[in-house]
């Protein structure tokens, strides 16, 4: 597992949920909590008290679990992670996080044939959201632009109609 990967997901996640990046205790707690290690151990490392760092873990636990829709706390972190299908061995993959909500992905690619599937499995994910935009009422050059897809491919994908 990369700590760094997921911390830029979490990250992210906390960014879209709330208008704020993680700050340097909060991005500490998570990674000291995904090393197993104590609050206390997190604390000494950030310089800064054994409460505060668990205040701030109690902070983002609440937060997490309203993004997951599941309880997120220091002992199932990565258990949650896990289970959401967020980390596979070194891969990190984001998807359907359970509130029908689907969020970028973040991959780590040992080689150059698992980086071009990737790339192609990209393509192929946001040629699919095109459909669902477009039913949400975005226009062809608005889903150019958010998924930064040439304005074509987007008018080469087939209007659903229901």
């Amino acid at each position: 597992m990369d700590i760094q990967k997921v911390l830029c997901f979490l990250d992210d996640l906390i960014l879209d949920r709330t208008g704020q990046h993680l700050d340097d205790v909060q991005l500490g707690v998570i990674e000291g909590v995904l090393k197993r290690q104590k609050y206390s151990e997190i604390a000494q490392a950030l310089n800064c008290t054994e409460g505060y760092a668990k205040d701030t873990g109690y902070e983002l636990w609440k937060i997490l679990s309203d993004i997951f829709q599941e309880e997120v706390s220091k002992n199932n972190l990565k258990t949650v992670l896990l289970r959401k299908g967020m980390i596979y061995n070194s891969n990190l993959i984001i998807g359907d996080i359970g509130n029908g909500s689907t969020v970028g992905s973040v991959h780590i690619c040992e080689s150059d044939a698992e980086s071009k599937d990737f790339y192609r499995g990209q393509v192929i994910a946001k040629l699919e959201a095109v459909k669902r935009l477009r039913a949400m009422g975005l226009t062809d050059q608005q889903i150019s632009i958010a998924l930064d897809l040439p304005i074509a491919d987007v008018q080469g994908v087939p209007s659903t109609q229901k």
